[in-house]
């Protein structure tokens, strides 16, 4: 298949660029995945699709403060670090911008010299391995300091910083939000569980090569990058107790799609495990666990909308995004929502 074969147009005033002020007020588009069938909903009706005996299954990554605004040591050039992934050694994985002035040995200050930083290796790829220095602990250094990474099609700032976490996020390591769980509130949550719903808990650190565009021409071709994921004993157990009683299992979002797929099965079954993953799910995939999903309107001709063609159908899919368009839905990170059913 070709990348060209999930284009769509998609006009820029569409693409959202800040977060609703009442999460479960998006609106939901609710797409039948036998028939293509589309209705018109707001997200809190979601509860009219989830049947006693289902299980949804969220993604609890915290996203890190991952961008910091310093300057260059001695120069006082600006400099912006972007942290990708802590190491063992407590070096940390970065993009640095400007790359010119990220030489091994280079040094930055963030805060007031709060936070300070070398670069102590180039990667391959042009990543730089950096090594910060800081009082007490890092995340709340971090946390004081450091501004949430957001994608690069959004052009306004965020004022509220847990606008841009999920309300049950948890473990923190992600570069990007599991945007599909923005839109649940704490209210809608427990009116799920009161519906005798089973919310079940993983966790997938959702890296930066999320918004990797592909660029390769037939997408067979096409790297995925690694993301790290974790799943207990308990999900697991709920997740398989869910199959053998005939309930459906949900999935919020792609990086919880993408886990659940990676640790399932041919037989749908899960297990406690953990490790690094770089499934790439695309039209001919067949789904081993998961049976529904809840996600966002994707970028064209990316692997977001690659995976939900391959749950749907690319040509439904297509179908229900150029009828969003037409309906003005908005799109990706802080957009509107979609159920696949």
């Amino acid at each position: 298949m070709k990348v060209t074969d999930f284009d769509f147009y998609l006009p820029e005033e569409l693409i959202a660029q800040h977060p609703l002020m009442q999460r479960d007020e998006a609106r939901l588009m609710v797409l039948d995945k036998k028939t293509g069938d589309i209705e018109h909903k707001v997200f809190k009706d979601i509860l009219d699709y989830l049947n006693p005996g289902d299980c949804l299954v969220l993604n609890d990554t915290r996203v890190l403060p991952a961008r910091l605004i310093g300057a260059k040591e001695g120069s006082g050039g600006k400099m912006e670090i972007l942290l990708l992934k802590r190491n063992e050694d407590d070096t940390w994985e970065t993009l640095v911008k400007p790359g010119k002035r990220a030489k091994v040995g280079s040094r930055f200050g963030f805060g007031d010299g709060e936070l300070k930083a070398e670069i102590v290796s180039v990667k391959e790829d042009g990543n730089r391995i950096v090594k910060f220095e800081y009082e007490g602990i890092f995340e709340e250094v971090l946390d004081r300091l450091g501004q949430m990474p957001l994608p690069p099609y959004i052009k306004e700032k965020l004022e509220d910083k847990e606008m841009y976490q999920t309300v049950y996020s948890k473990e923190e390591g992600s570069a990007a939000a599991p945007t599909a769980g923005l839109h649940f509130t704490k209210e809608l949550l427990k009116k799920i569980e009161d519906r005798g719903v089973k919310l079940a808990f993983l966790t997938l650190h959702v890296g930066l090569g999320t918004f990797r565009p592909v660029k390769v021409e037939n997408i067979e071709e096409h790297n995925m990058h690694s993301e790290y994921y974790c799943m207990t004993k308990e999900t697991a157990d709920m997740i398989n107790g869910t199959r053998e009683k005939g309930g459906s299992i949900i999935a919020v979002g792609t990086t919880s799609c993408r886990t659940l797929e990676t640790i399932g099965d041919e037989n749908g079954r899960v297990r406690e495990q953990s490790g690094w993953t770089d499934i790439f799910i695309y039209p001919g995939y067949k789904y081993k666990v998961v049976d529904k999903l809840i996600t966002n309107f994707h970028l064209p001709e990316s692997t977001l909308i690659m995976l939900v063609s391959a749950l749907c159908g690319r040509e439904k899919i297509l179908n229900a995004y150029n009828c969003a368009v037409k309906e003005k839905y908005r799109f990706f990170s802080f957009g509107d929502a979609m159920f696949l059913k």
